[in-house]
Order: structure tokens, then C-alpha cells, then sequence
């Protein structure tokens, strides 16, 4: 686990080390591929888990990085993809199996509570979109990503995103009633 997003500093990949984990990657977009990573998980744990393995995946696939595109997007994109997985190997399995009662007790309370308790109500409409308007929407606002670089870690057309994410605003318009301003 990852507590803080400057904990990795170098990785070794057998003899080789690699210097897409080099302080000045982590540095430059730690922060920022953590906070996704928080936004997208369900507890500071599964963030942790994300945070890492992303990272994992950067330095297994760094030779496939195309040098001349920019660093961030083809991060985010690992980070998302890698989030999209874990939910499909969750969505396969019926159950969520707990040996105790005290492992379902601590998952149970490592769920963190809302940053604002005012932007709770928009926070659940959030969570309860379709993931498709979900990723869109996490990633243009609150990633703070324009909708040429939503498409691409998305790996769809510029359109697409502009869609969704109308298609979002009507969902949480109609989730959230007079709540919210959007």
C-alpha cells in the first residue's frame, strides 16, 4: 500500500531500471494519477491498490509509450483501463467473499466519508450513473481533463464524450431534482 503518492521512487525491471518511475514522473504526476485513483475506488485501500499497479503497468509497458504523445493521457489511460478491469472481474464473481465477520467490518469502515457533506446527494448521482457517463464525467471534471484528452484515455471519439457527458448532465439533473445547480 501506498500511503503517499511520492512513495515509489525507482522500480527495477530485472537488471534494467526504468526511468519512466523516476522521482521526476512520480513527482509530476503522482498527485494527480492519485487523486484519480481516489475518485475512481471506493476506499483510500482500493486507490492504494490502483495507484500501484498503475505504476506497475507504466514500467511493464514503458517501451510501448510512443514518445511523441503526451505522458499523462497514456498514464490515465493504464489507470482507467486497469480500473474497468478489476470492475469486470467484480461484476463476474456473485458474491463478495469475507472470511470474518471483523474483515467485513473493516472494509465497512475504511469506506471514507464525504469530503463536503453538501456535494454528498451529487457524489452518490455520480456513483450511480452508468459507467460509461461515470468515467466521462470523472474524468472532464474532476480530473480536469478537456474533451480531446477525456477521448483518448477513453479511446473514443470527441463526439462521443460530448454525448455522454450531456447525457450525464440530464441523468443527475433528474437524480438530484432542485438540489444542485449544474
Amino acid at each position: 500500500m501506498l500511503g503517499e503518492p511520492n512513495a515509489l521512487s525507482i522500480v527495477y525491471v530485472g537488471e534494467r531500471r526504468c526511468r519512466a518511475c523516476d522521482n521526476q514522473y512520480i513527482h509530476q504526476y503522482g498527485k494527480r494519477l492519485y487523486g484519480l485513483c481516489l475518485t475512481l475506488c471506493a476506499n483510500t485501500l482500493e486507490a492504494d491498490d490502483l495507484y500501484q499497479d498503475t505504476w506497475l503497468q507504466v514500467v511493464k509497458n514503458f517501451s510501448r509509450y510512443d514518445t511523441s504523445q503526451d505522458f499523462e493521457p497514456w498514464l490515465t489511460k493504464i489507470c482507467v483501463n486497469l480500473y474497468r478491469n478489476a470492475l469486470r472481474r467484480l461484476s463476474k464473481s456473485p458474491f463478495l467473499h469475507f472470511r470474518s465477520n471483523e474483515e467485513k467490518e473493516f472494509l465497512l469502515c475504511s469506506i471514507p466519508a464525504p469530503e463536503k457533506v453538501d456535494y454528498r446527494p451529487l457524489y452518490e448521482a455520480i456513483d450511480h450513473l452508468p459507467e460509461k457517463y461515470r468515467l466521462a464525467v470523472i474524468l472532464y471534471y474532476f480530473d480536469d481533463r478537456d474533451i480531446a484528452a477525456t477521448a483518448q484515455i477513453l479511446g473514443i471519439p470527441s463526439g462521443t464524450v460530448k454525448s455522454r457527458l450531456d447525457k450525464a448532465r440530464k441523468l443527475l439533473k433528474e437524480a438530484l431534482g432542485n438540489e444542485t445547480d449544474l
